[in-house]
């Protein structure tokens, strides 16, 4: 399996089996995601070594607008894509298996976690897995120590607080808070 393959398996929510060839393919793709992360990680990069980094990381080309603060941990590496003026603060860590869609003028703070995998509830089907994007909307700003769970969409200009954890889609200029997070507040945009 290939990774256009396993793209498109992810984009129809294919539920992934413990040792299937998409389990096989995902432990391949995380030795290769490892490697590129080690060396985002431990050592100094200009802006421009970073962005050719993570576009390899991605298997997609990053805008030279991007900036990351390393380091900056995934297990696949391969289903994220990044859109225009994206800022990732250090020690986020993604799990992009099902997909992270970022769009442009988006800030992560530091330590986010966005997962896209979720195990199966019975514990002798534990290692299953069911996957779902994430989405995150233009002019996005998720704050410090915030996780964002499997198949939540962030609308445009949506913020979510630091420490929040996001279990269900967010609607555009709202401020999100709380663990569940829950709409705290509007943007009034004039």
């Amino acid at each position: 399996m290939d990774v256009a393959e396993f793209r498109q398996e992810m984009k129809k929510k294919t539920h992934i089996f413990a040792n299937s060839d998409l389990h096989l393919h995902m432990h391949e793709a995380a030795q290769t995601a490892r490697r590129l992360t080690v060396k985002i990680n431990n050592e100094y990069h200009t802006r421009e070594e970073l962005c050719k980094l993570f576009s390899e990381l991605t298997g997609r080309s990053v805008d030279e607008s991007f900036t990351l603060f390393p380091p900056f941990y995934t297990d696949y590496g391969k289903n994220i894509t990044v859109g225009k003026n994206v800022f990732i603060n250090s020690g986020c860590c993604f799990q992009d298996q099902g997909g992270i869609e970022i769009g442009d003028n988006v800030l992560i703070g530091q330590q986010v976690v966005i997962a896209t995998l979720n195990h199966d509830l019975i514990p002798k089907d534990r290692a299953n897995m069911s996957p779902a994007p994430i989405k995150i909307g233009n002019g996005v700003w998720v704050g410090a120590h915030a996780t964002i769970l499997s198949g939540v969409t962030v609308g445009n200009g949506a913020v979510i607080a630091a420490g929040a954890v996001v279990t269900k889609d967010v609607p555009e200029n709202a401020i999100v808070a709380g663990v569940p997070a829950e709409i705290i507040k509007r943007i009034e945009i004039e």
